[in-house]
């Protein structure tokens, strides 16, 4: 039999490498699994007694709403005011969704169609691609790299593709790259999505996991941004709570409305002892994610220092729970997916092969920073030891 939509999807990349890992941990090895963005920490305790306390209540068991209550809506307008300086109508400007994934893929229904075009960065995060992919539209990648010439490259192939793309995706700072931008960039990205008639989801995702005094601009500080744009916005990084699938998109309100009529046929929102809980992460725990955040760059500090020692010089991210290595010279005619499946089996690390980002991510590996500093030295000497007997370190 013949299906629909999922035709267009390629195999995942990534599996053979999880399938590797599997054998290897059912065989008795110890594997430590840098691979997978999945968080290891825990969500804020009194969120955590906030959902006991509202699922104990039978009234919140019932339907919610697709849009997100009130007062979930409400507290993140309230959070972009304290963070960015950005008013937001709760009731016309911002909807909640079920994680950042569902609201990226649904508000692409919206947008495109067959026949339209999407631009997209490549190295890309795979849903930046396969959404507008999935709701029938063409994707035209643009090569997303550290020369900083992205705009430039963004705009030409803007100016090339006939008919003119319907919705330009961005996401910084940038899985799987950690390339971060700063307001400059959305200011020029809002002017030209202004004089071209063209909309702007940007992935806010890694908002709050950004180390080394980086402050990471919204792209709805740039005046007259919600003319042309919406930005999804998630509770997964940096409240750690990844599972509980709390996520937002905000701003242009044509926008926030067509994804809302579209819910309203597809969910009755996530289960409302999970939204009530999140009212008190976005209004009591604005601190929590600088505390995850400098735990994460502890982490990156282990790993990043420890590769140096042995020879592999990577660059330092500013943001994003992932460290985006440039394969060492001896190792890049093997290409990604055969590195990654030798540190599987020779180091015991599991990390994920670029060419799973885009054809532009080969030569490249991710590592998650989802292990503890002592996991992440276990997983630096086991590629030690690779390298070392590969010649290289």
């Amino acid at each position: 039999m013949e299906f629909r939509r999922v035709g267009n999807l390629p195999p995942y990349v990534f599996a053979e490498v999880d399938q590797l890992k599997i054998e290897a941990r059912q065989n008795g090895r110890d594997i430590v699994d840098l691979g997978f963005g999945n968080p290891d920490l825990p969500s804020p305790p009194a969120v955590v007694e906030k959902l006991i306390e509202a699922a104990q209540k039978p009234s919140n068991h019932r339907y919610s709403s697709s849009r997100g209550i009130p007062n979930l809506r409400k507290a993140l307008a309230d959070r972009y005011q304290r963070r960015f300086g950005v008013t937001l109508d709760p009731e016309t400007e911002v909807i909640t969704t079920i994680g950042a994934k569902e609201g990226l893929a649904h508000l692409m229904w919206t947008l495109v169609q067959p026949g339209d075009t999407a631009l997209v960065p490549e190295p890309s995060y795979p849903i930046h691609i396969y959404a507008p992919v999935m709701a029938g539209a063409e994707v035209r990648r643009v090569t997303l790299d550290r020369d900083g010439n992205f705009f430039f490259r963004l705009e030409a192939a803007f100016n090339e593709i006939i008919p003119k793309p319907r919705v330009i995706v961005v996401s910084f700072p940038h899985n799987p790259t950690g390339l971060c931008v700063d307001l400059d960039f959305f200011d020029k990205l809002v002017q030209l999505a202004r004089e071209r008639d063209v909309k702007i989801v940007h992935d806010f995702a890694y908002a709050d996991l950004v180390y080394d005094d980086y402050e990471p601009p919204s792209i709805l500080q740039v005046p007259g941004a919600k003319d042309v744009a919406v930005e999804l916005y998630t509770l997964t990084k940096g409240h750690s709570m990844a599972g509980w699938r709390v996520g937002f998109v905000a701003g242009n309100p044509e926008m926030v409305a067509a994804l809302a009529k579209l819910k309203s046929y597809l969910d009755y929102g996530t289960f409302q002892p999970i939204q009530i809980a999140s009212i008190i992460a976005l209004n009591e725990h604005d601190h929590y994610p600088g505390e995850i955040s400098a735990i994460y760059k502890r982490r990156r500090d282990t790993l990043i220092d420890g590769l140096a020692r042995a020879g592999w010089e990577i660059p330092r991210p500013r943001g994003t729970m992932f460290v985006w290595a440039p394969m060492p010279r001896a190792f890049i005619e093997r290409g990604s997916l055969e590195f990654a499946k030798l540190l599987l089996r020779e180091a015991g690390v599991a990390v994920s092969p670029g060419i799973g980002f885009g054809p532009s991510g080969e030569g490249f590996v991710r590592f998650a920073l989802v292990e503890n500093e002592q996991r992440i030295g276990q997983a630096v000497k086991g590629i030690r030891t690779v390298l070392g007997d590969h010649g290289t370190g």
